[in-house]
């Protein structure tokens, strides 16, 4: 008998989402808001918290236990608010503390987390203490909370050192001096407007600290910590001798990523959290009725470093909680492929106690919808939309996958609708500064930043009244939010009920290992207590033993005489419970 099993709409309860426990964060699906394109409020054409707020019991229904919000800090934005002036301050395009402060409960009382970015590594050249450091001139303390270094060369017009910017060209910039004459030079391991801070200063500890304590006390669950990898930069800051260098990234260490110091700085961070664990605490003064209070802060690092099992050096019990899995995301629609990075992942996971994460789109790749309708290779910023049939059936597939594996999983706004990138902006509408920058990062991520389509009609599909920043296509009319909303087989309605039985199911979500079956050449197949996925990679249907009840599938499976004809690029999930 063949049946379509991709997603039957439920109706949508307000239902609390997380169970009030310390430990949440090791099978939690955290769903990240790219805060400009997800929302806007007041129809200037820009999202903003308030129009997250309003969003919340979308997000509640989509069945998500977190939200992870990308910055909304005073920032002049020249990375897309990656460039922070003012850490303890909400940019007015997005809002305003008390914006932040209403989201922040409004989630709780709808039993959502809220996790927000932090931005350590660099700060804005706008900040107060970079502005004082140039105006102040050679010999200012503040320089010292920064890499402030003389060039080379007979007049110092050569860089410090060899070091190239992620977004291309040197890592350098040479600022003029106070006297307007040219002076020293400052590091920027991203764009110009970004100069790293140098964490071998001790105030630039205590001011992360207490940044930290300012927005526990308000109330966040926890933080995404950018660029985790970068803070602390190799003694004396010796030269690489390499050229293209990007080329290197995530395969050799470098003297300015994945540095050993960087763990000690984690381990102080630790103890803050830990801190607000013990006083909040079940039994303690202030959990009483306060779920969210029950020493379930965590902290996220995006990490890139050459191997799964550096990375799981973050993760170490004194450390950090989570660790974004990139060498998940980077791999292949590929059965060999995706078991040998799930293997490895488990296995440096285990010895150090901390789940697995799984994540395959996020603001600076291209979406897995587009990546998958190309050939492998291509890497993760692409400019072709491929064969979109393809890609939208193994990104429904790959979705499923991710969701059966044990641990936590992350989500990127409009995944759950489908959404493709949008390849074909125009030159003059693009906004990623590494796209101005030569032989820098592709710069093309703008394409999966396009905001998300909410409703078939408006100027913008519903995310408001203004239009949008980033041009959305055409065609999102149909990959709205209401033209998906209770139809069967939807890509939304799927998300929505894999998460209702990601969450019924209890041998999914936390565990570390996973049993692998026997498998035609192509499929996955494991089982998890009395739970099965298979996930068929290939472009051919193929036959597999239908395991017991049939819960759930990305595309229509056919049963018949105990045995389950498994369509091309497709994931199933089977209860094997009596």
């Amino acid at each position: 008998m063949s049946q379509q099993h991709s997603a039957a709409p439920a109706p949508h309860t307000a239902v609390a989402t997380v169970a009030p426990r310390g430990d949440w964060w090791r099978d939690a699906v955290i769903y990240q808001v790219y805060p400009r394109s997800f929302a806007d409020s007041n129809g200037d054409g820009m999202g903003d918290l308030e129009g997250v707020r309003s969003r919340l019991p979308y997000l509640r229904d989509l069945g998500v236990d977190a939200v992870w919000l990308s910055p909304f800090y005073a920032s002049p934005q020249a990375d897309a608010g990656y460039d922070v002036a003012d850490y303890r301050a909400v940019d007015p395009m997005f809002g305003s503390l008390l914006d932040a402060d209403a989201l922040i409960r409004d989630a709780h009382g709808l039993g959502l987390r809220i996790i927000v970015d932090l931005v350590p590594n660099h700060s804005s050249d706008q900040h107060e203490w970079f502005k004082r450091a140039v105006a102040e001139g050679p010999g200012s303390p503040l320089r010292e909370r920064y890499h402030f270094r003389p060039g080379k060369g007979a007049h110092g017009e050569l860089p410090p050192n060899d070091w190239e910017s992620i977004f291309g060209g040197p890592a350098w910039t040479r600022v003029t001096e106070p006297d307007g004459t040219p002076g020293e030079w400052y590091l920027h391991l991203f764009a110009p407007e970004q100069p790293d801070f140098n964490w071998d200063h001790p105030a630039v500890g205590d001011e992360f600290r207490s940044i930290l304590r300012f927005w526990l006390d308000m109330g966040v669950d926890g933080f995404r910590i950018d660029v985790a990898h970068g803070l602390v930069k190799a003694p004396g800051l010796p030269d690489l001798g390499a050229h293209d260098q990007l080329k290197l990234l995530g395969n050799d260490v470098m003297p300015f990523f994945d540095q050993e110091g960087v763990h000690e700085i984690y381990r102080q961070w630790r103890t803050v959290l830990d801190e607000y664990a013990a006083k909040e605490g079940p039994g303690g003064p202030s959990s009483e009725g306060r779920w969210w209070e029950t020493g379930g802060r965590i902290f996220v690092a995006e990490a890139w470093t050459p191997t799964i099992e550096r990375t799981a050096h973050y993760v170490r019990p004194d450390e950090l909680h989570q660790a974004f899995n990139f060498q998940y995301l980077s791999t292949a629609w590929d059965a060999a492929e995706l078991r040998e990075v799930i293997d490895r992942t488990l296995e440096a996971m285990r010895p150090v106690g901390a789940p697995a994460t799984w994540v395959l789109s996020n603001h600076d790749v291209t979406r897995h919808a587009t990546r998958f309708a190309n050939p492998p290779g291509l890497g993760t910023q692409i400019r072709l939309a491929g064969d979109r049939e393809l890609g939208l059936r193994r990104a429904r597939a790959a979705s499923l996958l991710m969701l059966a594996l044990p641990g936590s999983a992350y989500v990127y706004q409009g995944e759950e609708l489908g959404l493709p990138d949008v390849v074909d902006l125009p030159d003059e509408v693009r906004q990623d500064p590494a796209y101005f920058r030569g032989a820098g990062q592709d710069g093309f991520r703008d394409g999966c930043r396009v905001p998300i389509p909410w409703t078939r009609e408006g100027s913008s599909y519903g995310f408001g009244s203004g239009g949008s920043w980033l041009p959305q296509p055409a065609g999102w009319a149909e990959l709205s939010v209401e033209a998906q909303t209770g139809r069967a087989g939807s890509t939304l309605e799927l998300y929505r009920a894999a998460l209702r039985v990601r969450r019924e199911q209890p041998d999914l979500g936390a565990g570390d290992g996973v049993e692998w079956l026997k498998a035609p050449a192509g499929v996955l197949a494991f089982r998890r207590g009395e739970f099965v996925c298979v996930a068929n990679t290939t472009g051919e249907a193929v036959t597999t033993p239908a395991y017991g009840r049939l819960l759930l599938a990305s595309g229509e499976v056919a049963e018949t005489g105990g045995e389950a004809k498994v369509p091309a690029d497709t994931t199933v999930w089977w209860s094997t419970a009596r």
